[in-house]
């Protein structure tokens, strides 16, 4: 049986880009996501498109007792990984103060205990006789403290460490670790208004999944450890590494304040 490719979020949309690509280049996979029905139309899709071996688990990988399950049902068909790709992530637009405990707490589980989780439940799974190479999905977000989005950054922030210092630490061992860094996707149509919402800097950092997905595989297997697609992200991405971070936050405060006040003109 040959090694797989893991990505969880798999049906969203940058999930699924990552999925198509993969398929593309004639890896097998395994891929997850909370949804059975779309995830097992993704798996059919990819079979056609690219004639690989495709198993598909749903789990909701913020429970604890469905990422166990995920593993389990994953061992019992001899699973072999040479790639995991941690996609599946979430926020939930709007002012701290607006959103429940039961939202903001769900951020973390999914963005930072689940990603967590699944890179140390995949290691025991890795094909020995290739490097292991893992790829988190952090965000241009994760550079700088968000007001607005504070959760949301302080999890991408965590993401960009942890992929960092686990790349150090693992790498004598086999195991490579990329942080990808994007800013804009356009991946559903909540994330096409948000772009839409922060104007010039919005579009200037926008780039097209399949694009980004490609790229990142690329790197990946030349062994980077930090992607930040596109010249406008990477601009970004340098300013707010040599900004204080308070100035980062109010300036992005600032920014987030004149989108809302245009989408509250607008309705």
């Amino acid at each position: 049986m040959r090694s797989r490719v893991l990505v969880t979020g798999a049906v969203g949309g940058l999930g699924k880009a990552f999925a198509a690509e993969c398929a593309a280049r004639g890896w097998d996979l395994l891929v997850t996501d909370r949804d059975p029905d779309r995830l097992r139309e993704l798996a059919e899709g990819l079979r056609r498109m690219g004639g690989v071996e495709v198993l598909a688990l749903a789990a909701d990988l913020a429970c604890p007792a469905d990422r166990d399950r995920f593993w389990q049902e994953a061992e019992a068909e001899g699973v072999r990984l040479f790639m995991a790709i941690n996609v599946a992530g979430l926020d939930f637009e709007g002012p701290f103060g607006e959103r429940t405990c039961e939202e903001l707490c769900t951020i973390v589980r999914v963005n930072v205990e689940a990603t967590v989780a699944m890179t140390r439940a995949a290691l025991p799974f890795r094909d020995p006789m290739r490097t292991f190479r893992i790829i988190n999905v952090s965000s241009l977000a994760g550079f700088q403290p968000m007001p607005v989005k504070a959760t949301y950054a302080a999890s991408k922030r965590f993401l960009l460490d942890f992929s960092i210092a686990l790349d150090r630490e693992l790498r004598g061992s086999g195991v490579r670790v990329l942080a990808l860094c994007p800013a804009g996707l356009p991946s559903n149509a909540a994330l096409v208004r948000a772009i839409e919402a922060q104007g010039l800097a919005g579009r200037l950092t926008t780039l097209n999944v399949g694009t980004v997905a490609a790229r990142t595989l690329d790197r990946s297997l030349r062994g980077k450890t930090v992607y930040v697609p596109g010249l406008g992200g990477r601009l970004v991405g340098y300013m707010g590494r040599i900004a204080p971070p308070s100035l980062s936050a109010f300036l992005v405060g600032r920014r987030w304040q004149k989108a809302r006040a245009g989408r509250e003109l607008a309705s």
